[in-house]
């Protein structure tokens, strides 16, 4: 017997706006994954930790404030630097269509827009997990 899919979802940076990232929260909850909320105002240093410390397959970035490229490239270093630089990285929010080919070039799995359906995501999870082979 396996265990679930654990993802940290996250809420990085000065965004205050939440409610995107609590209803992917509860979709993957509801799919059956383990899901840890950081809350609001997250430093990239204390989701990697966060990561580290709950032993995750999978960290979920939440971005609207425009601070995308910033905010994930962060996250990947310190993924790397901490040792879970084999943690599928995904993320979502309000990110151009022109900044996604670069956070996937830097390692990030997927970017989720505004309106996308959860059962992709949730599909998506499932195979990145599958595909990076950690649990």
């Amino acid at each position: 017997m396996t265990r679930p899919i654990r993802v940290l979802v996250a809420k990085p940076g000065l965004d205050g706006h939440d409610r995107g990232a609590k209803i992917v929260a509860n979709a993957l909850r509801d799919a059956g994954m383990e899901v840890i909320y950081t809350g609001l105002h997250q430093t990239p240093e204390m989701i990697v930790e966060a990561a580290v410390q709950e032993d995750v397959d999978v960290i979920a970035l939440s971005v609207l404030s425009g601070a995308h490229m910033t905010l994930f490239k962060r996250v990947r270093e310190l993924m790397d630097k901490n040792g879970v630089g084999d943690v599928a990285l995904v993320g979502g929010g309000i990110i151009p269509d022109q900044d996604v080919a670069t956070l996937k070039g830097m390692g990030v799995g997927e970017i989720f827009g505004p309106g996308t359906d959860t059962r992709r995501i949730v599909e998506c999870i499932r195979k990145l997990v599958e595909e990076k082979g950690n649990r």
